[in-house]
C-alpha cells in the first residue's frame, strides 16, 4: 500500500504532493514501483496536527481520486475518519476506506462501507491518538483504552478487533470486507509499539488480513535516533518481520525498496516452509 499524502503537514512528506497534479504524478510513480494499493489522505494524523474541515479534505482528495480512477487498475483507498469524505471518495472511484477513527460509537461510517460494499481497514488508535470525534465518542474511546491498558496492549487490541467485527456486522459490513490494523504509533508508547510488533501473530485468529503501517514512524527514531527520512532500513526490518508473522499488507512511503525487501523475504520463507510461491 503506497502512501499518497495530499497534505501540507504530514510528518514525513507533507507539502511535497499537496496539489492534485503532484499527488497524481507521485501515485503513478508508486504504481510503477510495484504498489498494489494506493492510500490517499487529505488530513495529517501526526501528533499535534491541526484538524481539517470536511470541505477542505474533500477539496484535497477528490480530484486526485477522480484522476487516478481513470488511470490505474489497482484499488484506491481513502485514508479518512470522516464518513462524508469516505462516501464522496467511494463515489469518485475509491474502493477501500482506511479508517483512523474506527473507535467511533456511531454507525455512519459502517453504513457507508456496507452501502458501497467497500473494503474497510479497521485501525486501532489509543485514547491519546488523534481522532476527530464528539465528546460522547471520545468517552467510548477512553473506555476502550482503559480496558486495553488493564489487559495488556496485545490482548486489549485483540478485544477491540473482536468488538469492532461485531459492530461492523451489525452495520451490514461482511466479514470478508474487513482488514485489521493494530495502529502502530497511534497514541501508543514505545514499549507498546514493540509489544505489538512482537505479538502480531496473535491477531491471526480472526482470519482477516492484517495491515501494518510502520514506515518512518517516530518510535524508530526513539530507538535508533535518525531523522524522519533516514528510517528506511528500520522500516524495512519491521516490514519483513511483519511478513514472517502473517501480515499481508504493508503501508509504506518507500514502495520500491519495500517491494524488493518483501519479495526477498517471501522467497526465503517459501523455501523454509517448502511451498511454492503463489505469485
Amino acid at each position: 500500500m503506497g502512501v499518497v499524502n495530499v497534505t501540507p503537514d504530514s510528518f514525513s512528506d507533507g507539502g511535497k504532493f499537496f496539489n492534485a497534479e503532484a499527488a497524481v504524478a507521485h501515485a503513478l510513480e508508486l504504481v510503477a514501483h510495484g504498489a498494489d494499493i494506493l492510500d490517499i489522505g487529505g488530513e495529517s494524523t501526526r501528533p499535534g496536527a491541526e484538524p481539517v474541515s470536511e470541505n477542505e479534505e474533500l477539496r484535497r482528495v477528490i480530484p486526485v481520486i477522480e484522476k487516478l480512477a481513470g488511470q490505474v487498475k489497482i484499488p484506491l483507498s481513502i485514508d479518512t475518519m470522516k464518513p462524508a469524505v469516505a462516501c464522496a471518495a467511494l463515489s469518485a472511484g475509491a474502493s477501500i476506506v482506511n479508517d483512523v477513527g474506527a473507535s467511533r460509537a456511531d454507525d455512519a461510517m459502517g453504513r457507508i462501507v456496507a452501502e458501497f460494499q467497500a473494503g474497510y481497514v479497521c485501525m486501532h488508535a489509543s485514547a491519546s491518538g488523534k481522532t476527530d470525534v464528539s465528546p460522547d465518542q471520545l468517552h467510548q474511546i477512553v473506555k476502550l483504552a482503559k480496558n486495553q491498558a488493564g489487559a495488556g496492549i496485545v490482548q486489549g487490541i485483540s478485544d477491540f478487533f473482536r468488538e469492532r467485527l461485531r459492530w461492523l456486522n451489525d452495520c451490514g459490513v461482511a466479514f470478508e470486507q474487513v482488514v485489521l490494523d493494530p495502529g502502530i504509533g497511534f497514541g501508543k508508547t514505545l514499549e507498546q509499539n514493540l509489544a505489538l510488533l512482537a505479538g502480531l501473530g496473535s491477531f491471526m485468529k480472526y482470519g482477516r488480513p492484517l495491515l501494518l503501517g510502520v514506515s518512518r514512524k517516530s518510535f524508530i527514531g526513539k530507538i535508533l535516533g535518525p531523522g524522519t527520512n533516514e528510517r528506511l532500513p528500520a522500516s524495512l526490518a519491521c516490514a519483513t518481520l511483519a511478513l514472517a508473522n502473517g501480515v499481508q499488507i504493508i503501508r509504506t512511503h518507500d514502495v520500491a525498496e519495500t517491494v524488493q525487501a518483501l519479495r526477498m523475504a517471501e522467497a526465503v520463507l517459501a523455501r523454509r516452509n517448502n511451498v511454492e510461491l503463489s505469485r
